[in-house]
């Protein structure tokens, strides 16, 4: 038979881990609402790098503001990303927001995500209290629009 003072203790260390994983989820909750599309605007030969300009339009499912702060377009396991640049974007709930964005890349990584026609998004959001939380984004492409 388990002693009534080991039971009280695990009980409450049962409950604490709830607890904790519930404010986890709820944290999580507020930014897993982002989705999104782009459209290339112009792209720019540099030999082996590319330098492409872009028009992304970002979404906010979610019930409250999303502050993005940061962006880093990010690609396959073999080309995870590039620096992260600045981007002070508001995003209201049930809204969309647009912002125009350059970045240069490997030749042969824009190859690979223009055939996809997918591009995936390292979103930096800021979070109620200023707490900073990422989220993996993939925009799905708009055709159109390209100028060389």
């Amino acid at each position: 038979m388990t002693p009534p003072r080991i039971s009280r203790v695990a009980s409450l260390l049962v409950l604490a881990a709830l607890f904790v994983l519930t404010i986890g989820f709820a944290n999580a909750a507020d930014f897993s609402h982002l989705s999104g599309s782009y459209q290339v605007l112009r792209e720019t030969d540099l030999g082996s790098q590319t330098r492409v300009r872009l028009q992304l339009h970002l979404s906010n499912h979610g019930q409250r503001d999303l502050h993005i702060q940061r962006i880093t377009f990010w690609g396959s396991a073999r080309h995870p990303g590039g620096k992260p640049q600045a981007c002070s974007l508001l995003v209201h709930p049930g809204s969309f927001a647009s912002t125009t964005q350059e970045v240069t890349m490997p030749r042969s990584e824009y190859r690979s995500w223009t055939s996809e026609k997918r591009l995936n998004l390292l979103v930096a959001v800021e979070g109620s209290g200023g707490r900073e939380a990422t989220e993996l984004v993939r925009l799905d492409r708009i055709s159109g629009g390209k100028e060389n």
